[in-house]
């Protein structure tokens, strides 16, 4: 099953994953427990959507490897997910970056000092609710800014 959060994702999905059951959740947290709690905890998921990077090419294709928590003002230590390697190779896709690190939030994020790495607001969660038989693949929208995002994801990056 692919998993987008908004409709402007679909694009993506249908181009590198054409024919698979497409579920839109919607964006974050509540939504993803909603859509997904029906669901068997071994169901393999794709999750593929827009990212935002403070370094990385907007329109850079990345497939992610380490997934955690973004909640820089926090000193304790959160949990650490790892999504499924090998998507990129499975189907033929050519990534600019694999094994990327990405940070999940409740809030778009706007600046951070992390680099080489990406920020969304779902995947975390995925993993979170006990899903183990997931990838993910992302294309970076923004240089985390939100005017960024509108643009780019209006043009269909």
């Amino acid at each position: 099953m692919i998993l987008i959060a908004e409709e402007t994702e679909r694009q993506i999905a249908e181009k590198f994953f054409p024919g698979h059951e497409i579920l839109i959740t919607g964006v974050g947290a509540l939504n993803l427990l909603k859509n997904l709690r029906d669901l068997p905890l071994s169901t393999p998921i794709i999750n593929i959507g827009y990212v935002g990077s403070a370094n990385f090419e907007i329109g850079s294709l990345v497939e992610i490897g380490e997934v955690r928590l973004y909640h820089p003002n926090v000193s304790y230590p959160e949990p650490a997910y790892r999504c499924m390697p090998g998507l990129a190779d499975e189907y033929g896709i050519e990534v600019a970056h694999t094994n990327v690190p990405i940070f999940t939030n409740v809030d778009f994020v706007l600046e951070s000092k992390e680099r080489d790495c990406v920020f969304d607001m779902e995947l975390a969660f995925i993993l979170g609710m006990g899903f183990t038989n997931v990838r993910s693949l992302k294309i970076v929208s923004d240089n985390l800014s939100l005017s960024e995002y509108h643009q780019q994801t209006l043009k269909g990056v």
